[in-house]
């Protein structure tokens, strides 16, 4: 029998060892920056063990930013511009995981893997592109070889392509790792991330995987933040103070809410391919509400993040037993939290922290997951989703 070659020695080495060191990156659709856990894995699937040592958030410059959003989530986005980020922000991911390693005082050496989410530049599932001969689709860029090379450490990346290939939409990814850090028998839990896009995770008490749902519900931040940017030169509505200074239009927001994706049956996915300043703006000129000032504005699209969830929740969940645990960057923005619990008075809400999870951190560690599930675990039957191990694997030589 031939040897393996070094390659894939090692990798069978870090495979076989009781204790992981892995980092786990996640960039979303708000470009806020780079997220960075480093976390230590004890077994895989239901027996996984982890600990956060090391989080950070390495903030973007406008001038990254404003690159990657001349072709996010647009249909006419150049080619030449996705394939030269793709190669960029590799090298790019790679030097800011250098960066925290260094401040950490942790020798890329001592680390097992990296799990890298890259960043999405187009969401595609079927509902959205509505193309008979073409499949669901996603795309990520952020090659994961750059990542290796960069840092010397094996690299796992393009977690999404598996899922859809095995017949899902590549999104939300949040079950796997929902499911194994967030689950407690005896208690019905959801777990509501709202990133640019707000997602849950229910987890029945009872324990059958069967009931379990992971879906998209609709916009998070990503409608908030698009607006901030256009009227206020704001990244976000800081402390929701845009928000609170402003009314709801109960018209404007009717209106939002009008569109076929809330009808839809979930699980489902989505993102700023629709949730976009084209939305508001038809959503605007169907209801006459073109003429409202920006401070209504921004409240009604608060407004409508909150409602969209609560909504789907009540349609689907019986809220007077049901604990709610929150994450992304939208569970700091106090005007939608705030709606939540008037929405959900019968609903416990807090969020990840009290389960031991940074809430600013939980994607992050979600990939890390993941990257310790592609090199020791064994596919996981949720529901009616894919039994999948995910991610493709670049070697530093």
């Amino acid at each position: 029998m031939l040897p393996l070659n070094q390659n894939l020695q090692k990798l069978f080495n870090i495979a076989q060892k009781t204790e992981k060191l892995g980092i786990g990156l996640m960039s979303g659709t708000s470009l806020d920056g780079l997220d960075i856990a480093l976390c230590r894995f004890t077994g895989s699937g239901l027996q996984t063990q982890f600990n956060l040592l090391q989080f950070t958030t390495i903030l973007y410059q406008e001038d990254f930013k404003k690159e990657v959003q001349s072709i996010f989530a647009r249909k006419d986005g150049g080619i030449e511009k996705a394939c030269l980020l793709n190669a960029y922000i590799g090298n790019f991911h790679g030097e800011l995981i250098l960066q925290a390693l260094a401040g950490w005082k942790i020798e890329p050496g001592n680390v097992d893997f990296i799990a890298s989410h890259g960043q999405t530049v187009y969401h595609a599932p079927k509902r959205l592109h509505q193309q008979t001969n073409y499949p669901n689709a996603t795309l990520q860029i952020g090659d994961g070889d750059h990542i290796a090379v960069k840092t010397g450490i094996l690299t796992i990346s393009d977690f999404r392509q598996k899922h859809i290939a095995a017949g899902g939409e590549g999104a939300p990814l949040a079950l796997y790792g929902d499911v194994l850090l967030g689950s407690k028998f005896g208690e019905n839990r959801i777990l509501l991330n709202i990133g640019g896009i707000a997602n849950l995770t229910f987890l029945p008490g009872g324990g059958n995987y069967n009931q379990i749902l992971c879906t998209d519900i609709g916009p998070g931040n990503t409608l908030i933040d698009a607006a901030c940017r256009k009227y206020f030169n704001k990244d976000y509505d800081e402390d929701s103070k845009i928000a609170f200074s402003g009314k709801i239009n109960e018209t404007l927001l009717k209106a939002l809410l009008d569109h076929p994706f809330f009808n839809e049956q979930a699980p489902k996915t989505t993102g700023p391919e629709l949730f976009n300043l084209d939305y508001i703006a038809n959503a605007q000129k169907r209801s006459d509400t073109s003429a409202i000032n920006n401070e209504d504005l921004i409240c009604t699209l608060s407004a409508f993040t909150a409602k969209s969830i609560c909504d789907f929740i009540a349609a689907n969940f019986k809220a007077d037993d049901l604990k709610i645990f929150t994450s992304g960057g939208g569970a700091r923005n106090i005007f939608v939290v705030d709606e939540l619990k008037k929405k959900l008075p019968k609903a416990t809400l807090a969020d990840t922290s009290s389960l031991g999870i940074n809430p600013d951190a939980k994607e992050a560690i979600l990939f890390a997951l993941l990257g310790n599930e592609a090199l020791c675990g064994e596919p996981m039957a949720i529901g009616n989703n894919p039994a999948v191990l995910m991610g493709k694997f670049s070697f530093a030589g």
